[in-house]
């Protein structure tokens, strides 16, 4: 059954430790990253951009296929389905459609438009038992034709989006999506702290986690974060496990060519690249607590 991911990032931030956010694009993907959790025995929130859900045919087949596998694959871990970077429209979606989060991005409206949409949004979510993250400054980067340059966020604009009573809080502390460049400044980590004085108890979220160093993640997850986002990762490891298998033929022998053989690898090393977030992040073991 899906949750909130209110009551797992409360716990995360009181106990230090952040929830991983695995995006899901395809069957093999969720497999893997439930599985995963299960292992591990942490909390998990798959999260679905709306060009993977386009991808997917639609948010109730989303829905559908994840209900199906927490039930067939006897997941008893914590699970929440998130929109990422949700529009305003695509909120009203997954709301409808059945998932347990959503996440709308108002980082590129004006922050009174942002607050407004937010509030109204925040409203309709909570009042259906869902958890609502939110944006302020945008994360650098492209997602789904959303560009951001990666700048910072203003404090005091964080604070007013999270009294708006918010499940989390996004916001731009220099990190950007997909693969970081060689002269990237890294996290500033002096925003990270401003916006937690101003925001206390407030989850914070922390998008664009592929790349960052270790030590920058566990000083982050000290100054407040309690969910880290990772999809790009997780890309790059299904792709490489399925090139090595196509470059070394195995497609070719037996019957390689199987779409459930040829996939395995790269599914294979999603799940591995998801337990080394996890324990990465703090949260194995957590989901018994």
């Amino acid at each position: 059954m899906l949750v909130s991911a209110k009551e797992m990032l409360n716990k995360a931030k009181a106990g230090h430790y952040a929830v991983g956010q695995f995006n899901i694009n395809d069957l093999e993907w969720t497999k893997a990253i439930l599985l995963a959790a299960e292992e591990t025995r942490s909390p998990v929130i798959l999260g679905v951009s709306e060009g993977a859900g386009k991808y997917m045919t639609g948010y109730k087949t989303v829905v559908g296929m994840v209900n199906g596998m927490l039930e067939e694959l006897n997941i008893s871990v914590p699970v929440a389905l998130h929109l990422d970077h949700g529009s305003y429209e695509g909120c009203y979606k997954c709301i409808e459609a059945g998932f347990s989060s959503i996440m709308f991005d108002g980082s590129h409206y004006p922050i009174e438009e942002n607050v407004e949409k937010t509030k109204e949004l925040v409203k309709v979510a909570t009042g259906k038992g869902m958890s609502i993250e939110a944006e302020v400054g945008s994360i650098g980067g492209e997602e789904d034709g959303v560009i951001g340059k990666g700048e910072c966020a203003d404090p005091q604009e964080c604070k007013a989006v999270a009294d708006l009573g918010v499940t989390m809080l996004a916001a731009g502390i220099g990190n950007i999506h997909g693969k970081y460049p060689e002269n990237w400044e890294g996290l500033s980590f002096e925003t990270l702290d401003a916006i937690q004085q101003l925001t206390g108890d407030m989850p914070l979220v922390l998008h664009g986690g592929t790349g960052i160093p270790d030590d920058m993640i566990k000083k982050a997850i000290s100054l407040g974060v309690a969910k880290i986002n990772v999809n790009t990762e997780c890309q790059l490891a299904f792709a490489e496990a399925t090139r090595k298998y196509i470059e070394a033929g195995k497609d070719l022998e037996g019957k390689g060519f199987d779409p459930r053989k040829l996939l395995a690898p790269g599914a294979e090393a999603i799940k591995d690249m998801v337990i080394t977030k996890i324990k990465l992040f703090g949260s194995d073991g957590k989901a018994d607590e």
